[in-house]
């Protein structure tokens, strides 16, 4: 097996050596750089070539909002897990919004720290429905009307056997019950779930999440 290749960015070194400390021992985590900046994130990255990158959000010359904006406009680019102290924060949902695969609090357990990475290498995101959720009920009054019309406009895009895909995954469906809501195969579902990221040029599964919500598709759907 082929062990997960790890980068963990963060500016207090005693959160890099607890990191290290609790994700080190796991046989399948191979932990191949620290950077205590986002400025160095892109060069370690070449360097490096992590699968998945650990970033914190508030560093003091570049953070990890606009090294995670960076990392994930190249095409090779790394998963990117967002590090945070609070739940539903504006900076997190940017992240997301800028193609973080999820986020973890700093207090993670290290059980399901070393869980979310395996998950996250595996292509599958890390955030539950419910923090979803808040996290997009806190986002509401920011600029609501303006980005539900330009989701609108996206989602357009989409034929209606993709929409009703769209809308599943922004409930927090994994693809077997998607599968199961819609009678299709898994491996439609899947084939589904990349032909909306290609044709709205998205990253992963928590932006069509973000999106539906933006749209009004999920209280139209009744949710």
């Amino acid at each position: 097996m082929t062990a997960i290749r790890l980068l963990l960015v963060d500016d207090d070194p005693l959160v890099r050596a607890g990191l290290t400390f609790m994700l080190g021992g796991a046989d399948d985590i191979d932990i191949v750089g620290e950077a205590a900046d986002g400025a160095e994130v892109e060069a370690l990255v070449d360097r490096t070539r992590p699968d998945v990158v650990l970033m914190d959000i508030r560093m003091p010359t570049v953070d990890g909002l606009t090294a995670t904006e960076r990392l994930r406009g190249r095409a090779d680019a790394p998963q990117v897990v967002v590090l945070t102290t609070f739940h539903a924060d504006e900076q997190v949902l940017r992240a997301l919004r800028a193609g973080a695969a999820g986020f973890l609090l700093k207090d993670t357990p290290p059980a399901e720290l070393v869980d979310a990475v395996r998950r996250i290498a595996a292509g599958d995101p890390v955030l539950s429905p419910t923090v979803t959720r808040q996290l997009m009920e806190h986002a509401a009054g920011s600029g609501p009307v303006t980005r539900r019309a330009g989701a609108r406009a996206r989602i357009t895009l989409l034929n209606d056997r993709e929409r009703e895909v769209a809308v599943a995954v922004g409930r927090g469906a994994s693809n077997a019950e998607i599968a199961a809501a819609l009678f299709m195969s898994v491996a439609t579902v899947k084939t589904h779930v990349s032909r909306i990221l290609a044709k709205l040029g998205l990253n992963n599964r928590v932006q069509i999440a973000l999106l539906t919500y933006d749209a009004g598709l999920l209280e139209e759907d009744g949710h």
